[in-house]
């Protein structure tokens, strides 16, 4: 499984992707995938840093409106001592479409305890990782095995990517002309998304990588415009 670990800096925030820190609070994941025909999904927070920690979690939309969420964690708040491990519930309270998944940030902030009369600054590390509802009748369906129905055209400087399938697709990477674009993301089903196509390219073929439920890259796709 692979881990996402943070590590406090004075005065700055980070998030550090599957990183290998030797101190802070480690995440057991690096996406969650609630599984429609279950009643709950999990994931675990390790402290294995001497300082202890109050662990605050909770999931938001992902365009961060103030929409009521269908779902809650438990516990939301908690302290973690050192070497202890903590497992988090998520549990679906409301509705959300049965023929396709659906997408949220699940939210996990470690605030630090400060020693008494210690005038170090302590920072709050918050950590956001995606939160994927999958339906109990896409059960067994896999991104990477619908990636190839996506359709791609250009559209002046950017690359337009229309998702007809079910399935959210997370890009791990997307190139055009051998050329890869910067700051791509995902499309959600039945949806279009437009990431900007780098200067100077014009066309060419489409290769691109979908990031599957474990937090890995997939095979390389071949796609046209």
């Amino acid at each position: 499984m692979n881990f996402l670990t943070h590590s406090l800096i004075a005065g700055m925030v980070f998030s550090l992707g599957l990183s290998a820190a030797s101190a802070g609070v480690v995440i057991g994941g690096t996406r969650v995938i609630y599984n429609g025909n279950k009643k709950e999904s999990s994931i675990s927070v390790n402290n294995p840093d001497p300082t202890p920690y109050l662990i605050q979690s909770w999931v938001e939309p992902m365009d961060g409106s103030n929409e009521t969420v269908p779902f809650i964690i438990t516990p939301p708040l908690y302290r973690l001592d050192k070497g202890q491990q903590n497992v988090e519930r998520i549990v679906l309270t409301g509705a959300l479409p049965q023929d396709k998944e659906s997408l949220y940030w699940l939210n996990i902030k470690a605030i630090p305890s400060a020693p008494r009369k210690d005038n170090t600054l302590q920072i709050a590390v918050k950590t956001r990782i995606k939160l994927i509802y999958r339906p109990a009748s896409l059960k067994g369906t896999v991104p990477e095995e619908l990636a190839d129905k996506l359709t791609w055209q250009r559209t002046d400087s950017q690359l337009q990517v229309t998702n007809p399938t079910p399935a959210i697709m997370n890009f791990n990477e997307i190139s055009v002309g051998g050329k890869k674009l910067n700051d791509v993301t995902y499309v959600l089903p039945g949806a279009t998304a437009r990431f900007s196509l780098p200067t100077g390219v014009t066309g060419g073929a489409v290769t691109f990588k979908i990031i599957n439920d474990y937090g890995g890259t997939g095979k390389t796709h071949n796609a046209s415009l």
